[in-house]
């Protein structure tokens, strides 16, 4: 099981307004904590979005900041895999944040529940 936080509704639309998916597929739903968690995580109060990253293959992603932080427990990054074309996949997005540089964007608030899926 999956767990991590949610975008709500309300802020996914405005983002997905503010910034429409380059790619067909868009996700733009989740930040993920852990793919073999157990019990949904704490509620964060400081999430933002901070920067964006794209492949120009089909991944892009913007950058999460939780607490101040972009670095996840397992050494990863947090983030938002916004859009991704035919054949690729939302797990290809730790891979471009890795070997892409990031764009800097002005900081957006995110409105984050706990969840798992």
């Amino acid at each position: 099981m999956t767990v991590g936080w949610k975008l709500d509704a309300k802020c996914r639309e405005e983002l997905l307004a503010a910034y429409p998916p380059r790619y067909t597929c868009s996700v733009a739903d989740h930040v993920t904590l852990s793919v073999f968690g157990k019990e949904a995580p704490q509620p964060v109060d400081a999430a933002f979005i901070i920067a964006r990253v794209d492949d120009d293959l089909g991944v892009e992603a913007f950058i999460v900041s939780i607490a101040g932080s972009t670095a996840r427990p397992d050494g990863g990054t947090w983030h938002i895999t916004w859009s991704l074309a035919d054949g690729r996949a939302a797990r290809e997005s730790n891979d471009v944040i890795a070997s892409k540089p990031w764009a800097p964007m002005p900081a957006m608030a995110l409105s984050l529940y706990p969840a798992h899926w």
